[in-house]
């Protein structure tokens, strides 16, 4: 008997979790989110001898990184700001390759810079839904 209660709640719940993800920026913040933890752990590299990190003493690959993640959370939790994390997110992204080994070696730059102009693109839930949250 347990299990047919557990199935039984298991589509509610992705129902659910499906409503709260369309109501907000969730890829784009996903994306900028993981291009944040890529570039931490490239900023972490030790190949052999090798200690990659750049800035000053490697606090911007600690830093930015961070950001980025922060940024990603917040335009997945707060969408009402959905423009102005996106922009900075992109923005962070652009830095990142100056700050942290070329932007996490190109590929942490470009996820969270996709994330960012995601974010920023993203239009909220169609009218129909929008009135219907309204009442």
């Amino acid at each position: 008997m347990p299990m047919q209660s557990r199935s039984a709640t298991a589509p509610g719940r992705a129902a659910a979790f499906r409503d709260w993800r369309r109501g907000r920026p969730f890829v784009g913040g996903l994306l900028a989110a993981l291009g944040g933890v890529e570039m931490f752990f490239s900023g972490q590299l030790d190949l052999g001898h090798l200690h990659i990190q750049l800035g000053i003493e490697g606090l911007q690959a600690t830093v930015i990184p961070i950001v980025l993640v922060l940024l990603g959370i917040l335009s997945v939790t707060m969408p009402a700001h959905h423009v102005f994390y996106g922009i900075l997110t992109v923005v962070v992204a652009i830095y990142s390759l100056v700050g942290v080994n070329m932007g996490g070696f190109i590929v942490g730059m470009l996820l969270s810079g996709v994330g960012g102009v995601l974010v920023v693109a993203w239009m909220g839930p169609s009218g129909a839904k929008r009135g219907k949250r309204a009442e």
